[in-house]
């Protein structure tokens, strides 16, 4: 049972009554709730433990004891990257070097945590109405993709395009096609010191993409995936 901690703005939930409709509790609580079992049929043990932050919370809701606790943080992120203080930024990369997962959503691409830990811009393009998208499966072995199709289908999203700008992933488990003709790496897995990291993108405020099963699936095999594992221990520093 991994100690998880749902992270988001909590925006546009606050401020768009369109996104309300769709999330009236906010994007964090729906994904816990995809977390939680929600609709999953394991019986194999119990719910992760789970907590929820938000930017407006005092140190965004992550103070260091929080960090300290949690084994896998997932991160949603859209209209107010700027707002994010740079010592929570440097906690929580600090943390993932440690050995915490991070599984990154949508719009957090262009996260300050994401773009630390990636070095990169982390651009790409984007179309607000993208139309169907198909996530296909391009690594069916991987454990974020168990249980899953050949592809999930998204029949309304946002489309996000190539270039992206980010290093070559260690893994790539998904690549979306959009009805314009558009291919994006979505699914992409890296490991930064001792951390495992996810970025996935799905999950435009608009649409209610963390309502899909398919989604809800991948998330809980991300959550699996990012948990840290013991291993052999590490040293560092000089030796007698």
């Amino acid at each position: 049972m991994a100690d998880v901690t749902i992270w988001n703005e909590y925006r546009h939930e606050r401020e768009d009554d369109d996104v309300a409709a769709v999330y009236p509790d906010g994007i964090h609580a729906t994904i816990a709730d995809a977390l939680d079992d929600g609709g999953d049929e394991r019986d194999d043990g119990p719910d992760h433990e789970i907590r929820t932050a938000t930017l407006d919370d005092p140190e965004h809701g992550l103070p260091p004891d929080v960090l300290e606790e949690t084994d896998v943080l997932l991160w949603w992120g859209h209209e107010a990257h700027d707002e994010v203080s740079e010592a929570v930024v440097d906690r929580v990369q600090q943390r993932v070097l440690e050995g915490m997962g991070l599984v990154v959503l949508h719009s957090g691409h262009y996260s300050k945590v994401f773009k630390r830990l990636m070095g990169t811009t982390c651009s790409l393009q984007y179309r607000e109405d993208g139309g169907t998208e198909r996530l296909w499966v391009v690594d069916p072995g991987h454990p974020i993709a168990d249980g899953l199709d050949e592809s999930i289908e998204l029949p309304r999203t946002e489309m996000y395009g190539e270039p992206f700008d980010v290093p070559e992933p260690d893994r790539l488990v998904f690549t979306s096609w959009f009805e314009g003709g558009e291919v994006f790496r979505s699914g992409c897995c890296y490991r930064r010191g001792s951390g495992r990291i996810f970025y996935f993108r799905p999950g435009h405020e608009e649409y209610p993409i963390y309502e899909h099963e398919d989604v809800r699936r991948v998330l809980r095999n991300a959550v699996d995936w990012a948990t840290p594992t013991e291993g052999a221990p590490r040293t560092f520093g000089e030796r007698d």
